[in-house]
């Protein structure tokens, strides 16, 4: 099973590691679209902290991020599954896995970037600021820069199990995978229930969005659970204490409810 996240804007602060090693990553078919963005991203950010902090999105009180990619060439790396902190990882909870648990987090979960495409967890990178929404000078947007390189790298990636498709809409623009692959494919939706004047209402919440989907992935490592298709991935959910609606209309859908949110 090949499981697909999103980032997070949260991030570790940096260590005492080596500088990010390009030829040393993950996914190898990528080292040049990295190059590319990398140094699209360090000679805006480089150049002209105004323009990179419209470019980039970028707040007043987050003017210090374009100082911060200015330096990644030689900032210090870490591993993604330290990197990344947000809400959907602190759920996911990586570091208090058990070693099998964990071994199957490194083989099974593929985190998407605007800046390096896709990362393994032991891939070594550092901090840095720039969402796949971003058109950067020289690149243009990043999800459609991406498409391409990802479409030729990912699906040897997921070879021919399941893939557990977890992004936001962002994300998932880079890549959609196509063919029998989009067949195994499962898309979550977290949907928080509630009964108002006597009406349930289904609505999507973004916190709990993320904090469900962490669980559910953690769930699933330390389970060791295997699904091939989304109607097994259904089932083994539910095995795993989850209410999962998952409808033959839409086989690559499911549903999972969330009644209870504190």
């Amino acid at each position: 099973m090949l499981v697909l996240l999103p980032p997070s804007e949260g991030k570790a602060a940096g260590g005492r590691g080596r500088p990010v090693a390009l030829d040393g990553l993950s996914l190898p078919e990528l080292a040049r679209p990295r190059a590319t963005v990398l140094d699209e991203l360090v000679g805006l950010c480089s150049a002209d902290e105004d323009k990179a902090a419209e470019v980039l999105g970028l707040t007043p009180g987050l003017r210090g991020e374009v100082a911060r990619n200015a330096g990644l060439r030689t900032a210090p790396a870490m591993p993604a599954g330290r990197l990344y902190t947000g809400v959907l990882y602190e759920a996911l909870g990586l570091a208090t896995l058990d070693a099998a648990a964990r071994r199957r987090a490194n083989a099974s979960l593929l985190v998407f970037s605007g800046l390096w495409g896709a990362l393994r967890l032991t891939d070594r990178v550092p901090a840095y600021r720039c969402s796949m929404g971003v058109r950067l000078p020289g690149v243009g947007g990043l999800a459609a820069y991406w498409k391409p390189w990802l479409d030729a790298a990912l699906p040897e990636a997921a070879g021919g199990g399941l893939v557990l498709d977890l992004r936001s809409s962002a994300y998932a623009a880079a890549w959609k995978p196509r063919g029998d692959l989009a067949a195994r494919t499962a898309h979550v939706r977290v949907l928080q229930v509630a009964v108002v004047d006597g009406v349930e209402r289904r609505t999507v919440v973004s916190h709990f969005n993320k904090a469900t989907k962490g669980r559910l992935v953690r769930a699933l490592l330390e389970a060791g659970a295997r699904p091939r298709t989304p109607a097994a991935l259904a089932s083994a959910l539910r095995d795993l204490g989850f209410t999962v609606e998952h409808d033959p209309r839409s086989p690559t859908r499911l549903d999972v409810l969330v009644r209870d949110l504190h």
